[in-house]
This record gives structure tokens, sequence and C-alpha cells, in this order.
């Protein structure tokens, strides 16, 4: 029988997020993974004695906000997530903590002391603006910066911004580099989520996932979410704030994630890869089923794939869905993974780094979170750089490995093994101009599920507020709940 609850299509982090939840709630859901692995961006593997992370990765949020809230509701194994440290800049004569206050900003000897102190000045009028409700989504990043500022402050301010969002200051909004900065915070309380998982009819205590947490269990939660959901603290975090607010690396790197959550999903959830999906199908503006291998049958299907993919793998898409979805901005980055011969001085701390000059990277010694990522005595580390569309693919690795022997020097008599990851970190570039499709489709019953459907956050994280947002709405059409 090919007849199901819920078909998700694609089987990354959003896809295996979305069949966990939905099969609590009592569906039988079948996952369709074109690859012959799941996990997406989300996993890992070995390479000459490494385990290497598909791309670098942070998971932010994870006091408060989506990522935990589905661990803390659906998980019936738990990851481990070590404190993600510090961020640092490395430049040819300095090596210091990236400036996430006004105490820090004044003896950040990296930039100018005049760049520093309008840096601050531009931060206090953005973090006024949105404190008081003005919408910066639209608003770049460089039109809070003046015009007279030095070379290496333009270039360290699209640095964060390429990291953050993928694109230059001039693309990059100023809410994507509050949010990013931790100025302003998201969170998702769990009466949240609770209210969201919630019918509008009266049902017994036992239909509901067996995982759900009482409210009363969250009292010390909800004092901490009080302070972060009050406005007007975004204008004192400019003296206090912490960027590794809530910040974590998984312990066994993302494969201790991805296993955790394949651990967790109940045998109503069937997993199939090496299938393609060419068709969803639809019956008079309603979804019915999948065309892959077979025909699939269900009610409800999520599409985790690129939302850009969609209009031809659908007949039946209205004109103007067509056009909107064609204001996607992808990016792609390149993640070189260098494993070290031994323990280097110069990557002896927790967090991660970035160089700003000549080609920007940002690197993360993995293996001083998990020292299992790396052989005995050896050392892990992940540069990440923004993919440029006027080089080849082989012009810029070249010129990434230039960069790591310039920004450390010491590295290339240390480096064993060498491992070159091209990849798109998200679905869609949190960009001024870019779009995000909504998590309903014009087709009834045919829901989007991903990164390109929501703009908060970054990877894991953002994925897992587009779980949150598909639960909410799938329960306001009633289809949430078998």
């Amino acid at each position: 029988m090919n007849d199901y609850d819920v078909i998700v299509v694609g089987a990354g982090i959003s896809g295996l997020l979305s069949a966990l939840a939905l099969s609590k709630h009592g569906n039988k859901v079948l996952v369709l993974e074109k690859s012959k692995f799941v996990g997406g961006n989300c996993n890992s593997y070995m390479v000459d004695g490494f385990q290497v992370d598909t791309g670098a990765h942070a998971i932010t949020h994870l006091e408060v906000g989506p990522l935990r809230r589905i661990m803390d509701n659906y998980f019936d194994y738990v990851p481990v997530f070590e404190d993600y440290g510090n961020y640092y800049v490395r430049t040819e004569n300095n090596f210091m903590k990236v400036p996430s206050n006004i105490k820090e900003f004044v003896t950040f000897d990296v930039l100018p002391r005049k760049d520093r102190m309008v840096i601050t000045q531009a931060i206090t009028k953005a973090l006024t603006f949105s404190t008081f409700g003005m919408d910066l989504s639209k608003q770049s990043v460089y039109d809070f910066m003046p015009g007279n500022l030095s070379r290496d402050t333009y270039d360290f301010i699209d640095t964060i911004c390429h990291f953050l969002s993928g694109k230059d200051m001039k693309q990059t909004s100023a809410q994507r580099i509050l949010a990013g900065s931790s100025f302003v915070r998201d969170s998702v309380p769990q009466e949240q989520l609770e209210t969201i998982m919630k019918t509008n009819e009266k049902i017994a205590v036992e239909t509901l996932p067996r995982t759900i947490l009482p409210p009363n269990l969250h009292a010390s939660l909800q004092t901490r979410l009080n302070k972060v959901a009050n406005p007007f603290t975004s204008l004192g975090r400019l003296a206090t704030n912490k960027v590794a607010y809530s910040q974590g690396y998984p312990r066994k790197g993302l494969k201790g994630l991805l296993n955790a959550l394949l651990f967790s999903l109940p045998k109503t959830v069937e997993i199939r890869t090496g299938c393609e999906v060419k068709k969803i199908l639809t019956d008079k503006g309603k979804v019915t089923g999948v065309q892959a291998d077979e025909l699939y049958n269900a009610a409800q299907v999520i599409y985790t794939g690129f939302v850009t993919d969609l209009p031809s793998m659908i007949e039946s898409l209205p004109d103007s869905y067509i056009q909107e979805l064609k204001g996607v901005v992808h990016t792609r980055s390149l993640t070189v993974w260098t494993g070290l011969d031994s323990v280097m001085n110069e990557f002896n701390y927790i967090g991660s780094e970035i160089w700003f000059k000549d080609a920007p990277y940002w690197a993360m010694p993995i293996s001083n979170y998990d020292a299992s990522l790396a052989p005995k005595g050896k050392q892990l580390v992940g540069f990440s750089f923004i993919i440029d569309g006027e080089r080849n693919e082989e012009q810029q690795i070249r010129k990434a490995y230039e960069t790591i022997y310039h920004a450390v020097p010491a590295i290339e008599d240390h480096i064993e093994m060498k491992h070159n990851q091209i990849t798109v970190p998200e679905k869609a570039a949190v960009t001024i101009d870019g779009h995000f499709a909504d998590v309903r489709t014009p087709i009834k019953g045919l829901y989007a599920a991903g990164t390109d459907t929501d703009r908060r956050s970054m990877g894991i994280t953002r994925a897992a507020y587009s779980i949150v947002e598909l639960l909410k709405k799938m329960n306001e059409d009633g289809c949430l709940h078998k």
C-alpha cells in the first residue's frame, strides 16, 4: 500500500524534523530522498581519519530558540552541546575577540579609533529604530554607515555581512546584523509551541505527543524569556551584550545531532533514499501525492527542497507565485577542511575566527570541542569562504589556500589532510531584495519548509524556525493532528 498521511520530500534537517514532529502527532509519514544519504548539510563523514562536517556550523538560539523547543518536545534522545565560545578576528598583527559592546569596541585596535566610535553610533541608531518598532529588514547596513571610513573598516563590515547573509553591506539588511550579533534576539517560548500544537477541539491527553513538557516545568526558563522578550533591553545590550549567548556545537559533530534525531523517529516514519520525486500530484487545487519510483498518495505533502524547483514539479502553480519564487537569492560557500599533524598554538581556543582581508574566511577548530573528531594528538580546522561568481571553482579553491597560508603561515607545514566542499549553506540568502516563500503554498495540503521559508537566524536554527512555523500553519488548517 502506498497510502500515507504525510509525504515529506527531502531528508535534510528540515525534512527529518518535519517527519519527526508530524509522526509524533499520530501521522504515518513517508520521507523520500533523492541522494543515498540523509541529513543534507546536517551531517558528518570521515576523511583520512578526520570527521568533517558538511560545512562549518555554529548552532544558535540553543537556550530559548526553535531547535531547543523541538528537541524538548519531540526528541527521545537529546544531543549534548558544548559551549560555543567566542568569535575572534585575526590579522597579520592581532588576534582579538570580536567586539559586541561599547567597552570592547573602544579597545578593538584592529580598526582605527575614530571608526570604532562611528560604528558604535551606527549600531546605537539602528537599535533605537528597532526598539521602537521600525522595520529594518529593507534598510541596508551601508545606509547606516558614513562615507569616510577606512578601507579596513569597510572590509571588516563587509566580511561580517557576507557570513551573516552571503552578500555585502549594500545588500545585507541592518536587521540581519542586529539579530546575527544577538542585539535583537528571537525566542520560542514553551507556551507558544504548546499553543501551536493544540487543536481547536477538546482532545484526550493521551493523543498528544508523550514528550510534551508540562508548562509548570518551565518557570525558570520563563523568567529568562521575560528578560529576552522585553524590547527595551536591546539598547542595554550595547553595553553588556555577549555574542556567544546560547550558542553551541554538538558533541560528536553534526553527526551527533543527526543521530539523535534519527534515533527519535518512531516506526511510523519510513525513509527511502535514492528515490527522487519527479512530480507533486494535484487534483482541483489540492495535493494528492507524489510521483517518484512509484506513485505515493497522501493528503499532505511537505516539500523541503529548493522552492525555486517547485514550478518544474507542479503544473498548476499560479503565475504570480512562480514570479515570487524567482526572487529567491542563492549563495554558495567553500569549506576547506585541514587535518593537522598536531595541535597548533594558533588554534588554541574555543570558538571561531574571521580573517577579513583579501579573501575573507570564517574558521573553526572543531576538534577543540571534541578531540575524537581528529586522530589522537591531531587537530581539525574548517575554513569557510563565500563563493565569488566571477571565478571558477578551481581558482577559488587555490585562492582559499593562499589566504589560509597568508593568515596562518605556520599551518602549511602541518597539514596532512585537505578536503574541499562547495555547498549552498542556506536555500535563500537574507538580502534586502531577496524573497522567502511562505510555508503555505497555493496548493491545498502542500507546504514548504526549510531555509528558504524563514529568514530568522542561520542554518539548522533557521530550519527549526521553519518547522515551528509549519506546525503553526498546519494546526490552523486543521491537519496537524491525525
